[in-house]
Order: C-alpha cells, then structure tokens, then sequence
C-alpha cells in the first residue's frame, strides 16, 4: 500500500475534488438552468487529468481501502453523471429541434419553401 506521503495525500485530495465536481453536477443537472457546464468539464477534465498522472505506475492495489473505496463510489457517480448528461443533452437537442420548427412555421408566407420545392417532382 501507498505510504502516507505527499502523493497519498495528493490521491485523496484529487478523489475528493472530482466526486465534489461530479456531485455538484449531478445535483444541478435538471434543478439549475444556470449551472454552468462548461466550467464542470474543465474541472472534470482536470481533475482526471491529475488522476492520470498520479495514478502512472500505481495499481489499484497499491492504494489503501479508503481509496479503493472512494474509487468505486466515484465510478459509480461517474456511471450515474454519464446517464445525466446524455438526457440533458438529448433534451436540450428536443428543445432545440422544436424552436427550429417555430421558427421555420413562423416564416412560412403559405407558398412552398425551397426545401418543399425540391420535394416536389414536377415531371
């Protein structure tokens, strides 16, 4: 197991921002319209990316329980964070196709639109 050295503590302290970023995220998905997704992904990406170089030449069962422990509960987040951004996303497209089509209806004067025309063989 990893001594309780700077790098341990540099592992936990990495674990624990990244489930605090995923839990922020988690619970702001479909209860904040402000939440700022952008600035979660860079502190997601960041904090993986501080994982990737922490973890070079250590194995799982390096780590103590505490980590292995926390690794799990963090996949699992990570699993449940996936399936709440794929919905979000596929809600937002929704939303978006549906102001596309107001948008189009709206601008429709009762003649064809071009996309109509070309729909039409006229032979």
């Amino acid at each position: 197991m990893i001594e309780q050295t700077s790098q341990y503590q540099r592992i936990n302290g990495v674990l624990s921002r990244l489930e605090a970023v995923i839990d922020a995220e988690n619970g702001a998905i479909g209860a904040d319209p402000r939440f700022d997704f952008k600035q979660s992904n860079v502190l997601k990406s960041r904090c993986l990316y501080d994982m990737t170089v922490l973890f070079r030449g250590i194995s799982p069962s390096d780590l103590d329980e505490q980590q292995q422990d926390l690794l799990q509960t963090l996949k699992l987040k990570l699993d449940q964070n996936n399936l709440k951004v794929r919905a979000h996303m596929e809600a937002v497209r929704g939303i978006a196709d549906m102001i596309k089509e107001i948008f189009t209806a709206s601008q429709a004067d009762g003649t064809y639109s071009a996309d109509q025309f070309r729909a039409t063989n006229l032979s």
